[in-house]
Order: C-alpha cells, then sequence, then structure tokens
C-alpha cells in the first residue's frame, strides 16, 4: 500500500469515525485539504500507540522515543512515558508533555524538555500513521485506538523491561518461610539500569543515597512459550553464576520473584519512582529501543 498523504478529506475522515478498524485504502491519491483536516485526524482517536519496532531511520525524536502512547487532545500533547500508572494516569492518556498546531499535512510540536519539531502527517491506514522527521529522515508509525479498545495490560507486559527500570531501586519486603537456604536470601535491594543490574545486602529501611551496591551483573527478562502471563528472569552475577525466577507483577509497585531452585517467594516494593519529564534524572535517562523479549522454553513452577 502507497503512504498517503493527509490531510484526510471529510469523506474519509466520516469513514474513520464511523468504523476505526476497517481498512480504508486509496491508492495514488493525494489529499490536501486544509490544517483543520490534519487536526481532524489526529484527534480521531483517544490514543496513538507509538509502535517503536517499525521505527525507521537512524536518528531520533526524543519524545517519541520515549513515549508508550500520545494523544492530541485540542491543541495540547499528551502522553504515556511511564508503565508505571498506565491505564490510570491522567484517566488512560497521561501527562501533559507540550503543545501542537497543524499545518498542511504537517503537525508542528511544542515539546516542554524537547522543543519545537515539525513532523510530516501520513496515512498508512484508516488507523495508522507515520510521523517523519525530515532532517534526520526518521519516521514513527503510530496506531489508532479508542481508550476503551485499548490493552493497557498488553502494553505493561509487552514493556516490563521499562516498569523495573521505572523505581530507583527495589526493596525486598518479604522472604517466604519456605524454601531452601541460598544466597539470595542476604540481598535486600535490587535495582535495574537499562544495561545491567545491581543489589545490595544493606538493611531494609536503608535510605537509598546511602545504599551500597555489593553485587551487578547482566540481567534478561523472558518471555515464556505457551504462557503468555508467565515472564522469567535470570540475574547473572560477575564471577558468581546466577540466579533465575518467575517474575510476577503484584500491582504497580510490588514484584514477586519466585526461585524455583529453593522454592522461596520473595516481594519487592519500588523506591524512588522516576516520573519522566517530571524528574531530570528520568527525562535524560530513559528512551524505548527496537526490542523483543527471548522466549524461553520452560513450565511454571510457582503454583
Amino acid at each position: 500500500m502507497k503512504t498517503i498523504k493527509l490531510l484526510f478529506g471529510y469523506m474519509l475522515m466520516a469513514t474513520t469515525l464511523v468504523s476505526c478498524y476497517s481498512e480504508v485504502i486509496i491508492e495514488d491519491q493525494f489529499i490536501e485539504q486544509s490544517a483543520f483536516n490534519t487536526d481532524q485526524v489526529l484527534q480521531s482517536f483517544d490514543l496513538w500507540y507509538v509502535d517503536i519496532n517499525e521505527t525507521r531511520g537512524n536518528g531520533e525524536v526524543p519524545f517519541l522515543q520515549r513515549a508508550f502512547t500520545v494523544s492530541f487532545d485540542r491543541g495540547v500533547l499528551v502522553a504515556n512515558n511511564n508503565i508505571v500508572g498506565i491505564g490510570k494516569t491522567g484517566n488512560g492518556l497521561g501527562i501533559d508533555v507540550g503543545f501542537y498546531s497543524t499545518l498542511r499535512g504537517v503537525v508542528e510540536i511544542d515539546h516542554d524538555v524537547d522543543g519545537l519539531w515539525l513532523l510530516e502527517v501520513y496515512a498508512l491506514n484508516n488507523n495508522t500513521i507515520e510521523l517523519l522527521d525530515v532532517r534526520s529522515n526518521t519516521s514513527y508509525v503510530l496506531r489508532g485506538f479508542q481508550r476503551n479498545r485499548f490493552d493497557y495490560d498488553m502494553v505493561f507486559y509487552d514493556n516490563i523491561n521499562y516498569f523495573m527500570q521505572e523505581y530507583d531501586a527495589w526493596e525486598k519486603v518479604f522472604t517466604s518461610e519456605e524454601g531452601a537456604l541460598n544466597d539470595f536470601d542476604d540481598e535486600n535491594f535490587l535495582q535495574f539500569l537499562p544495561t545491567f543490574f545491581r543489589s545490595s545486602i544493606d538493611a531494609p529501611g536503608t535510605p537509598l543515597n546511602a545504599l551500597r551496591w555489593d553485587f551487578e551483573g547482566d540481567y534478561q527478562v523472558f518471555d515464556v512459550a505457551g504462557d503468555a502471563s508467565l515472564k522469567t528472569l535470570t540475574l547473572d552475577y560477575e564471577f558468581m553464576g546466577s540466579d533465575y525466577f518467575e517474575l510476577y507483577v503484584i500491582n504497580d509497585s510490588t514484584i514477586e520473584l519466585y526461585h524455583p531452585d529453593s522454592g522461596t517467594v520473595y516481594e519487592f516494593r519500588g523506591r524512588g519512582y522516576q516520573q519522566y519529564l517530571k524528574s531530570a534524572k528520568g527525562s535524560e535517562a530513559k528512551k524505548r529501543t527496537k526490542s523483543d523479549n527471548p522466549i524461553m522454553d520452560v513450565k511454571r513452577k510457582r503454583k
């Protein structure tokens, strides 16, 4: 299908609004009506999911690289930049991150952190658009959804790595009585960074700025073949071997790690939540990358 330059005409917009999920194909047609029509298209869905794996080009539009979803709300740009609270923050739309205005087939965005951007808008089908930054020749594919049809849980579990990085540290708050003694019993804090993890044996309740990180290494989150609701986690310590866990999310601030080798259950609670754009550290640190969790062929052990 050939890419179609926006702006959509009124007839196409009517079709889109009546049936958001039936594909409309227009071949070899250049549509350019007015900036008003471009704004209608951008507002025709409650939110647009940024399909980061469909990004093309070697450049970057920082606020799109950071966002899971964006919304165009009567001149205000809203985004879900965090996994924590997704589906609840801003009634599901996220937080205000800037302003926008439309030209013919173009949206001008004044982002609170990243400044002014002029992006060309193209239609790929009736609920998918492409935003192109001509300066870097980089494009992002956005898929439109109405809020009551959007699968927030899917986004959460598909991006669980980012969820784990959205707290400065995870503090152990529970260890089950069942289970054999093992070295992980002594580790009371975990920290997940984009490329490695760290752990600490400091006492529970230690202030975050006083933590001493005793161990570090590589970590990996896996999908599990045939079990969409289960994730697994490996911690590969430098010079110390590795640990394997089944990973469960209890709520937006608590995870459970089940250690099959010992039969022990641990709970960790997040401390130092980073709301991106509200924290200088977060706004600089977090960017999504093209990725898919590798798949592990294992059976769930936690009953």
